[in-house]
């Protein structure tokens, strides 16, 4: 079968078709998997960043006497450039090659993390942290595993995206509690070093073994036939804009923008930046905080592998509707769990919100390729820019609530009608028979 065939490396070796078992005496580890490796770890290194925000809010306020506010918008900047850059992001990639467009990424990240260590201005932050680290990490969003499935496997695509998917939730997993430990025992600055250093320690590995094409290296992508690299498109980014346009004139498209606009605010905006200064202010230690947090990347993955299974059996809608009114109900009761210790509601809290944050893709794309048919791929890339537009909003109001509050509750039960606002426009969706033609001309 073709999903069983490995092949060589060498540049040399003939390319009309793969290599049928037993053929080769000592078949050799085929490159795609090479670079789905580094893919992996680069997106692991680009995810460090995502884990440092809700560390630094306490340590920034407390340094400089910026507002929570002022720190939030610059959070909320850097996650919706991250969302706007990311539709694009494949262009780029057609245009100028994965490898350029990911070091150029990568060195984003880094000098936006280490040009913080001298920042004295809110405005700085701004810059540094939403502008440089908004684009690097929008660049290696969702797009940039989907470019290098798509190019280097024909067979395995669905494990190979299961396991770059997964990539975000494990450099969550390995970076929120060393940056904790960084922040409470060194400071904020070393922390926002290691970052930066986990991003260029990326790059020579991405220079030298990252390709853009199989053809590149003289081989087929795994599991298919040897084709010719196709020449840069030079059109690409004209139709994502066009796409987006299209799109817009119909209805499902604002009721999935806007239900993934509070799923981002639920998630990235709300958890993922105030939990952790939200758990501290009811004296629970950033350490234990930024723990829990990280327990929600090992449950994100076992909560999407499940989902997708789940939408592959049952009505997509319903299944969204279902996971926003349970996110929300847990939301309302949060502020209750909050304390100065860990205690076993909060943990079921927890597992409970990691099998249910990143739920919501699998179904969101299903509904896509139903109503969008072949240009799907390009409007989930405009509905996961409202993920992040949500997820903006959120980490600024956030931030803004808790100045003029003195508490997070507030945001913790208005977080949680709008999930309830979710789930009901997720019934809305209309139902199709079979896939849209293309919405672009």
């Amino acid at each position: 079968m073709l999903s069983d065939v490995t092949q060589t490396i060498d540049p040399s070796a003939p390319v009309a078709g793969p290599v049928k078992p037993g053929r080769a005496s000592r078949p050799r580890i085929h490159r795609a998997w090479i670079v789905a490796a580094v893919a992996f770890v680069t997106i692991i290194g680009g995810a460090a960043f995502n884990s440092l925000p809700g560390l630094l809010i306490d340590p920034l306020h407390t340094e400089f006497g910026w507002s929570r506010g002022e720190i939030g918008l610059a959070v909320s900047v850097d996650m919706a450039l991250y969302g706007l850059t990311a539709p694009f992001a494949a262009a780029l990639m057609d245009r100028f090659g994965i490898r350029r467009v990911v070091v150029v990424a990568l060195s984003a990240v880094a000098a936006g993390a280490l040009a913080s260590v001298w920042m004295t201005e809110s405005w700085q932050l701004m810059i540094y942290w939403g502008l440089l680290v908004g684009l690097g990490t929008g660049a290696l969003a969702m797009s940039f595993g989907a470019t290098v499935t798509n190019r280097w496997f024909v067979a395995r695509r669905g494990l190979i995206t299961g396991i770059l998917t997964a990539a975000g939730a494990s450099g969550q997993l390995v970076f929120l509690p060393l940056c904790a430990w960084i922040v409470d025992e060194h400071g904020w600055r070393p922390a926002s070093v290691t970052v930066a250093l986990a991003a260029l320690v990326v790059v020579p590995f991405v220079a030298l073994l990252m390709r853009d094409h199989p053809a590149d290296v003289g081989v087929a992508p795994y599991g298919g036939t040897f084709v010719e690299k196709p020449a840069p498109a030079r059109g690409a980014a004209a139709r994502t804009v066009r796409v987006l346009f299209d799109a817009a004139r119909t209805g499902p498209f604002w009721l999935l923008a806007g239900t993934f606009a509070i799923c981002g605010a639920s998630t990235n905006g709300l958890i993922r930046t105030h939990f952790v200064p939200s758990a501290h202010d009811h004296g629970m230690e950033i350490t234990a905080a930024a723990s829990l947090l990280a327990v929600i990347g090992v449950f994100d993955i076992v909560g999407t592998v499940f989902s997708g299974w789940l939408t592959d059996r049952f009505d997509a809608r319903r299944l969204l509707a279902v996971y926003y009114a349970l996110r929300g109900i847990s939301l309302m009761f949060l502020p209750l769990l909050m304390g100065p210790s860990v205690k076993p509601s909060m943990v079921f809290f927890i597992v409970f919100y990691g099998l249910d944050w990143v739920a919501t893709v699998p179904p969101t794309l299903a509904l896509c390729r139903e109503h969008y048919g072949e240009d799907s791929p390009i409007v989930f890339g405009w509905v996961l820019a409202s993920h992040q537009v949500g997820a903006a909003a959120v980490a600024f109001l956030g931030g803004a609530a808790r100045d003029a509050f003195g508490s997070y509750d507030v945001v913790w039960y208005a977080a949680g009608a709008l999930c309830a606002m979710a789930a009901l426009m997720s019934l809305v969706i209309r139902r199709r028979g079979k896939p849209e033609v293309a919405v672009s001309s």
